[in-house]
């Protein structure tokens, strides 16, 4: 089923995810929806690892993440990374680079993936023209920075548990919407060293939860996919609460 759904996705127009991604919280009328579609979008299939944007550059396309997975990231001094927050199809993760000009941070795949570049000009001309597209993806920017005060929150004052079970909940929430998930499973092409970038934990302390949570039955990560086994208990270990994701269509929650 989740080979037959990757088939599907294989086929769509590249801004198919875009379109449904919008829709999951705004009204875009097919006039909107039309004109989304007559976006030149130049697209690459590019490698895990790759880097998209690097911090420092001046960018002058956005990137739309049409298969696969994406992460924001920063290095510090000391050479470690940050992941800043994950990236499923439909998001443009680079969004704020049309008025931001200088990139502050970095922006790579986690997968093998297919982007979409979308000349900044382009965008501008469409968000000009389209005030409702503009108004939408004006609210995916601030989503996204209701986002980030949640994984604030996640890594200042959550135990490691919660942490990760509120990252997973996030996702699933998020892919949910956007129908890539398999009843309760959902692909998570990332590394345990990748998920510790994430949530501030090592490799060893991420492994020990996850044994923990399989043990359980509450969720396990295997082969690039998460299966959520209690939902409920998901949600009681991490005290999520999906009001910050402002998912206006019923994404199940069980």
């Amino acid at each position: 089923m989740v080979l037959d759904f990757a088939i599907a996705r294989s086929t769509m127009h590249p801004t198919e995810m875009l379109i449904r991604r919008l829709r999951v919280d705004t009204h875009l009328s097919d006039d909107d929806a039309k004109a989304i579609h007559s976006l030149k979008v130049e697209t690459r299939v590019v490698p895990a690892d790759t880097c998209l944007v690097s911090e420092g550059d001046r960018p002058t396309h956005c990137c739309l993440i049409i298969k696969g997975f994406a992460c924001r990231s920063k290095v510090a001094n000391n050479g470690k990374r940050q992941i800043l927050s994950f990236h499923i199809p439909g998001d443009i993760p680079d969004l704020q680079s049309l008025f931001l000009k200088t990139m502050d941070h970095d922006l790579a795949t986690m997968s093998p993936a297919t982007v979409g570049f979308i000349a900044h000009s382009a965008l501008e001309h469409l968000v000009r023209t389209h005030p409702s597209i503009a108004c939408a993806l004006w609210r995916e920017t601030l989503v996204d920075a209701a986002i980030f005060r949640e994984w604030i929150v996640n890594m200042g004052v959550r135990p490691a548990a919660a942490r990760m079970a509120h990252l997973l909940a996030e996702l699933r929430q998020r892919m949910a919407a956007v129908g890539l998930t398999n009843g309760e499973e959902f692909e998570f092409p990332v590394t345990q060293s990748e998920l510790g970038e994430a949530l501030g934990l090592s490799t060893v302390h991420i492994n020990r939860v996850l044994q923990a949570f399989r043990a359980e039955r509450i969720l396990d990560l295997q082969k690039n996919f998460v299966t959520i086994e209690d939902y409920e208990k998901v949600v009681q270990a991490s005290g999520f609460d999906e009001s910050y994701l402002f998912l206006t269509r019923n994404v199940p929650s069980s």
